[in-house]
């Protein structure tokens, strides 16, 4: 029996955080489901302006929970998804989105990196090309007796 009970535990301590995570909370439900489930969706498309890498239906910081209660009075105000969608960019920025638009400053923002490893690339190319051969250089014969007694020595030295 008690092994039942360590492996109940474990098993549960382990499966816990396969649970999905919602944070929001039953008073912040609304009655219709279709106005909750429109106010699910785009609580999953806004950013947690706290936490920043989770949505704001997954997130339990206080500035998420206030984002949800406007996202929902939106919404029983009459708004349509775009209007709070818009709204909300308005008051916040363009970051709260989890899925900015692709406007022009956008582009610019992720083309930059490919840009700069272009160019970098290009200039050490020209580099590379640009700079002076080292030139074959013969050695002496003086030099060549020199190298080949060395190896001679080693040989010896190494039996």
């Amino acid at each position: 029996m008690k092994k039942r009970r360590v492996f109940v535990a474990i098993f549960l301590f382990f499966t816990a955080g396969l649970l999905p995570s919602v944070a929001v909370t039953p008073e912040e439900i609304l009655d219709d489901p279709a106005l909750e489930a429109r106010a699910r969706d785009l609580s999953a498309e806004l950013r947690c302006l706290v936490c920043q890498n989770q949505s704001i239906d997954d997130s339990d910081a206080a500035l998420a929970k206030d984002l949800r209660v406007l996202v929902r009075e939106r919404l029983v105000a009459g708004d349509s998804n775009k209007e709070v969608l818009d709204f909300v960019v308005d008051r916040y920025g363009e970051f709260v989105l989890l899925r900015p638009a692709l406007s022009a400053q956008n582009a610019i923002l992720w083309a930059t990196p490919v840009l700069v490893l272009l160019l970098g690339g290009l200039f050490a190319f020209g580099y590379v090309r640009k700079r002076p051969a080292i030139a074959n250089s013969q050695i002496s014969e003086d030099e060549a007796a020199r190298i080949a007694k060395i190896l001679d020595d080693g040989e010896d030295a190494s039996r």
